[in-house]
């Protein structure tokens, strides 16, 4: 007898439903967050967490570094940190007279950029490299980075002092940008009875295998879109270029990295094909860090981008 691929499929995907509730007893009242991280990893993207200090961003990045088994690094970025402190160097080695090089920390399955806009844009392109090509040049030499390779930005509102805007080029290769927001009133009550979570942090326990993410990351990207699907996508990424609340639509790359992350999201429902529904749910944080708003020249914004659903029919 045929074996049902949705229930194989199902199989695999659970240990990350597992790793969804554990991380959620980590992070309060934040599951679809949570999910997102989780799919943009599985999507072989980078993530862009924008929001006040001490909303959780770092320990959200710390979380997902634990309950994946990820070798972890995290970068502070500040206004006098240079390329070569992300980078590495080379160093002289007396006893055998040749040049040896340091790997930087960005030689790291999880690396945690934190705080990115508050060092200059030099030392901010240092990643763009790594975040594009899965490699680092250094002096003339080029050096893969380990797999999986999964960057968490964090940012500031640009509003605070101190921060140097990311350039749209560099945005971009962001597959999501997420805001963590204020805990609801029960979370955040259960929150502060708990003094933190940073105790139940240092306890959690790998849930997956690191050695395995590649090859789900494969299968994530094999996950099946119909016409039907693609047209929808591409409605979308149309429509952007049409309304005017927008100052610039959508490119095809962003429309890649969106069928990308609903893959993702469909995949992390046990599912091998993707519907409109996880266009819909991945598109907020896939789009609005790439688009930009008519009015003020901010990020898109949120009822934007609702509008923007509710314009185009699924086919």
């Amino acid at each position: 007898m045929l074996k049902n691929p949705l229930s194989t499929l199902a199989v695999r995907s659970q240990p990350f439903a597992a790793l969804l509730k554990q991380a959620s007893q980590i992070i309060l009242g934040k599951d679809t967050e949570i999910r997102l991280a989780i799919a943009c990893l599985l999507a072989n993207g980078h993530l862009l967490i924008e929001d006040l200090p001490g909303m959780g961003k770092t320990t959200l990045a710390h979380t997902l570094a634990r309950l994946l088994g990820l070798q972890f690094s995290r970068i502070q970025f500040t206004s006098d940190l240079l390329p070569a402190d992300i980078t590495g160097v080379s160093i002289f080695d007396r006893d055998k007279s040749e040049f040896r090089f340091l790997p930087g920390p960005v030689f790291a399955q999880l690396v945690l950029a934190d705080e990115i806009n508050r060092a200059t844009p030099k030392t901010q392109s240092a990643l763009l490299e790594a975040m594009e090509e899965g490699q680092v040049t250094a002096e003339g030499q080029t050096r893969n980075l380990p797999r999986p390779f999964f960057v968490i930005a964090t940012q500031n509102p640009a509003h605070q002092i101190g921060t140097f805007p990311l350039p749209e080029s560099q945005l971009d290769r962001f597959l999501m940008r997420i805001e963590l927001g204020y805990p609801d009133r029960t979370a955040e009550r259960a929150l502060l009875a708990a003094g933190g979570q940073r105790r139940q942090l240092e306890q959690l326990a790998p849930m997956i295998e690191a050695a395995d993410l590649p090859k789900l990351q494969q299968e994530v990207a094999a996950t099946h879109a119909s016409g039907p699907l693609i047209d929808y996508v591409q409605a979308l990424v149309e429509a952007t270029r049409q309304i005017p609340v927008f100052q610039h639509g959508l490119s095809p790359r962003a429309g890649l990295a969106l069928l990308s992350a609903a893959r993702a999201w469909a995949w992390l429902d046990g599912r091998d094909m993707v519907l409109p529904d996880d266009v819909q749910a991945v598109l907020p944080a896939v789009a609005r860090h790439r688009l930009r708003s008519a009015q003020g020249g901010g990020y898109a914004l949120a009822e934007d981008i609702a509008a923007l659903i509710r314009s185009v029919a699924i086919p």
